[in-house]
């Protein structure tokens, strides 16, 4: 799916869903003129603070080089100096959606006037964009500092000196103090996390029409969605899943009563679980709305003050420790869906076969998704450790701590894969329950879902391969996000 709308960059009004309408359906991104014209002021006061007093990266090495000063005679090529030896990332390229996630989001931070870039290096970001221009770029090469390696890859492809991944763009001048003014960011970094919320987010809302069809499939009682029980208790995540369900499912009177004086946890203590990813999840977007718009380049040229400051910017504590959140939330939340997928092939709840089989005495029916649930749960609980925990020690000493967030974004990117396919085999099992009890719903968004679901996936009664509709159904959890 394509956007032709048109998201203004100005450093400070960026949000998730721009970067990803940008990212992931080629909307376009549009600089700004008077933010323009602050970045040409931020970069004059730069070369002009640089010719009176030290400033890190412009005058002198960086890291522990910090107080080297550079040698006036070779200022020139300073710069290219610094990109060619911070461009050592290594791994796999980053995906072509990551990479231009991460050319807006620097594009909107150099847009907020605090690097002293120069002005024509944000006009090549915005012609990358728009053109398609996407730079090769490797994933492996930070720790939450600082996507210096990525960052310097895109600056010396900009330059002329590296290839490209697609397209191309007439090479881009560098100046001496441009190189740590461009790499000064979590650019990289940020771009993998918004488009991890993305998918977080569509994967939540997906799940609670996934658990609306199995409350179904299972008879569950509407008690634990009420209102009533919701307002005693009112944590906003949980309201809000409860508020969801209600909303999914037909009114009370419209189902049969439930088949029990009190369900599984699966169904009746949903909410209490989804309620908190559905906050963490709110939580990153905030953290990243924050970062997105942030000038955190070390050191900022302030043009308010016309001064210099040295900081820790940097530093993604926060980032980094609200992800480790969310995995921690997501685990909880596909635990549930497990139980649930068990519950459906469980007959004293169902009624139906064991396993949904649908066979000869013996038929194993849906048996081996709980196999394959169970081991993207074992994935995803692997990726749920928090990487926070650790921290490193560098550049001889000076560099003493990370937060590790870059991994934290891999490890959530892992975590949603893996939750996916939780989700796809609980939907198989709702679904075939359903058409093998002949359930008919009332007008509702429940109803809608699942008739969205039978015309896409196949209904082979009789044992047969299950890899196929795994595929499938994990395809139709973003369509079921909608309701």
């Amino acid at each position: 799916m394509t956007d032709s709308s048109r998201i203004k960059i100005d450093g400070a009004g960026l949000r998730c869903a721009d970067v990803v309408r940008i990212a992931r359906r080629s909307a376009s991104a549009d600089l700004d003129q008077q933010a323009l014209e602050r970045v040409e002021k931020a970069h004059e006061l730069a070369v002009d603070s640089g010719a009176k007093r030290a400033v890190y990266g412009r005058t002198t090495g960086v890291g522990a080089n910090r107080h080297t000063v550079v040698d006036p005679g070779s200022a020139d090529q300073h710069g290219l100096r610094l990109l060619r030896s911070h461009a050592g990332g290594t791994g796999d390229p980053l995906p072509e959606a990551v990479v231009r996630s991460a050319l807006v989001i620097r594009l909107n931070q150099l847009a907020a006037a605090g690097s002293g870039v120069h002005p024509r290096l944000l006009h090549a970001l915005e012609t990358a964009l728009r053109v398609g221009a996407v730079p090769l770029v490797h994933s492996r090469g930070a720790i939450g500092t600082g996507d210096l390696t990525a960052l310097a890859e895109i600056a010396l492809t900009l330059a002329g000196q590296r290839p490209w991944a697609a397209g191309s763009l007439e090479p881009v001048a560098i100046s001496p103090g441009d190189a740590l003014a461009f790499i000064s960011s979590n650019a990289a970094t940020l771009a993998e996390a918004v488009l991890a919320w993305d998918d977080v987010r569509r994967l939540l809302h997906a799940s609670q029409v996934v658990a609306a069809l199995s409350f179904c499939a299972l008879g569950g009682s509407l008690e634990a969605y009420s209102d009533r029980v919701h307002a005693a208790r009112p944590h906003p995540g949980s309201v809000r899943c409860a508020a969801q369900m209600r909303h999914l499912l037909p009114g009370p009177g419209e189902l049969p009563p439930g088949r029990r004086l009190q369900d599984p946890f699966g169904l009746r203590a949903f909410p209490q679980v989804h309620g908190p990813a559905l906050d963490a999840v709110d939580a990153l977007e905030r953290v990243l709305a924050i970062d997105l718009n942030a000038a955190a380049e070390n050191p900022l040229i302030d043009i308010d003050t016309e001064d210099v400051y040295h900081h820790g910017q940097f530093s993604t504590a926060y980032l980094a420790l609200t992800l480790d959140h969310l995995r921690a939330a997501l685990h909880h939340v596909a635990e549930l869906s497990v139980a649930r997928l068990s519950d459906l092939v469980e007959p004293d709840l169902t009624g139906l076969p064991p396993f949904l089989a649908n066979g000869p005495a013996g038929s194993s029916g849906i048996m081996i998704l709980e196999y394959v649930a169970h081991d993207a749960l074992g994935q995803l609980r692997h990726t749920a450790a928090p990487v926070t925990l650790g921290t490193a020690v560098i550049s001889r000493g000076l560099e003493d701590h990370a937060s590790f967030s870059s991994q934290a974004v891999r490890s959530t990117v892992a975590a949603a894969g893996a939750y996916r396919t939780v989700l796809a085999c609980e939907l198989l099992g709702a679904v075939r329950a359903l058409r093998m009890a002949g359930t008919e719903l009332p007008p509702a968004p429940v109803r809608d879902a699942l008739e969205l679901a039978t015309a896409r996936l196949p209904f082979v009664e009789e044992d047969h391969s299950l890899s196929e509709e795994v595929e499938l159904a994990e395809k139709l959890v973003d369509a079921l996000a909608k309701y």
